[in-house]
């Protein structure tokens, strides 16, 4: 929750912008909030506006659009410096707060005229290690859904593995999974609606598996869900308390069921469940790249390709299907 008494007025316009006509998320709103929050306080610290000594205590809301005006690309640099130096922060971290540092000024510069000079125009991002995504191998993944299955003791048992069966199997964000609503099931078409990054719909088609969970579940969801601002009413998975499922709650389920399974929570987590679907998806079901990045709700073909390079077998094989291979 955004406390924008705290914030300036540019501020408070800014994040509105993003929600309203960028069709940014409520947590990519939040995180925008949070990354300019740091940016400003260490303007007025940078600029000496303030005489606070601890960081964190330092107050934004008295920000003037004429401090804004005094920032040069050089400030940014100082700052990104600060980041990496005295917060520890790595390059992606650094990365994204660069990147709503450029958001910011091109709003205040372009969108509004808040201010003449863009100090972020040819701002440059640090250079980051693509990094192979974690996920379970097909055996964990069986023994995973097996262990969810058979937990006679768990009271919710047909929701939890209901929850694990559609990050398995579709990939699915945490955010998108507790968004679901039961009208947005169409058991006919063997498919569900999820609203993604930037409010987008996208359709995912459910398999057998899928299909036998979810209905398996809604022969037991409480009928008497909690009427609220979150709409638990209408909502697919529930909590106790008959209220939409929140997303600490589902982390604690798969949490609970990867350690069942006697499989290292460390190193497993939700999204990597989703990383597992795509994996799984293009390592045995010769999914198209393109499909997976539609399954997936992916804006960029290059994020998806990162589950082209997870595992050398296919590779190998390729060369092996070649019909030269056997030429002497």
């Amino acid at each position: 929750m955004i406390d924008t008494e705290k914030n300036p007025d540019f501020l408070n316009s800014f994040l509105q912008y993003a929600l309203t006509y960028q069709k940014k998320s409520p947590d990519s709103a939040y995180q925008y909030n949070r990354d300019l929050t740091m940016f400003l306080r260490y303007m007025k610290y940078h600029f000496h506006l303030t005489n606070k000594d601890n960081f964190d205590e330092i107050e934004i809301n008295d920000y003037k659009i004429e401090d804004l005006e005094r920032i040069t690309q050089d400030d940014i640099h100082a700052f990104i410096s600060y980041l990496s130096i005295n917060r520890r922060c790595g390059p992606a971290t650094c990365a994204r707060k660069i990147s709503t540092i450029r958001i910011f000024f091109k709003y205040l510069t372009i969108t509004t005229n808040t201010i003449k000079n863009n100090p972020a125009q040819n701002l440059e991002t640090p250079k980051l290690n693509k990094r192979l995504p974690k996920y379970l191998t097909l055996e964990d993944s069986r023994k995973l859904l097996d262990k969810s299955a058979k937990d006679d003791d768990n009271k919710n048992k047909e929701r939890d593995f209901a929850i694990i069966t559609l990050f398995l199997n579709c990939g699915m964000r945490l955010s998108e999974l507790v968004g679901i609503n039961i009208s947005d099931i169409k058991f006919d078409d063997s498919k569900l609606t999820v609203i993604g990054k930037g409010n987008k719909e996208r359709t995912i088609y459910l398999n057998k598996a899928c299909t036998n969970a979810l209905k398996n579940y809604l022969a037991v969801r409480p009928t008497n869900a909690k009427k609220d601002s979150k709409n638990s009413d209408k909502a697919l998975f529930l909590s106790t308390y008959r209220q939409r499922i929140s997303k600490r709650t589902v982390e604690n389920i798969v949490s609970r069921e990867l350690q069942r399974a006697g499989l290292d929570t460390t190193k497993y987590s939700t999204h990597k469940l989703r990383h597992t679907a795509a994996t799984l998806m293009y390592k045995y079901g010769q999914v198209d790249i393109r499909a997976l990045q539609e399954l997936l709700g992916h804006q960029s073909i290059s994020t998806t390709e990162i589950y082209t390079h997870v595992d050398n077998e296919q590779v190998r094989n390729a060369v092996e299907a070649n019909p030269l291979a056997n030429y002497k």
